[in-house]
């Protein structure tokens, strides 16, 4: 039994696109794709003392717009804490001062990025300078540690004995 040409044309159109749609997801979920123009860009520092999953060439975001890569990751060895160092597309040279950056996750179980909190200084960032406040990468196991620490959600006060409704003795007969 020969399988009809059309069949096997078919078939091999069907695998062929599949292997486009896996190459797309592949390139627009690890980051190669919408990376900033290196040579367009300056660099900023941030240290934290918990990167998590952080890798180079994540996305640097303000309010959810990618402005930037990370760049690399080092561990200082005298502070023992991670110098990260964005680059920035010099679009975005307008960065206060006293910006923040935190890293978050991107969904549930996503990637990890860095986001910048803009400050309200009137001076901006410049090539080379550090982000003062940073806030580490929140561990999952961390929160679930604190979360069984404390006993999870406490009961409302209602379920206590009943409050009195008599009134304060006042010392007197």
């Amino acid at each position: 039994m020969n399988p009809r040409p059309s069949y096997a044309i078919g078939t091999g159109l069907f695998i062929l696109l599949g292997f486009a749609a896996l190459a797309y997801l592949a390139t627009q979920t690890t980051s190669v794709a919408n990376g900033i123009a290196s040579g367009n860009t300056y660099t900023l520092k941030a240290r934290f003392q918990n990167i998590g999953q952080l890798k180079a060439r994540a996305p640097v975001k303000i309010a959810g717009v990618r402005i930037g890569d990370v760049q690399s990751i080092a561990l200082e060895p005298q502070r023992m804490d991670a110098l990260v160092t964005l680059s920035i597309d010099k679009q975005y040279n307008d960065i206060p001062d006293d910006s923040s950056a935190a890293i978050f996750t991107s969904g549930l179980l996503g990637d990890q990025y860095v986001g910048i909190e803009p400050g309200g200084s009137p001076t901006f960032l410049k090539n080379g300078d550090e982000m003062v406040l940073t806030q580490s990468a929140m561990s999952i196991e961390n929160l679930i540690g604190k979360f069984l620490v404390n006993g999870g959600p406490k009961s409302s006060s209602s379920d206590s004995a009943p409050a009195s409704s008599a009134p304060p003795a006042s010392g007197h007969p």
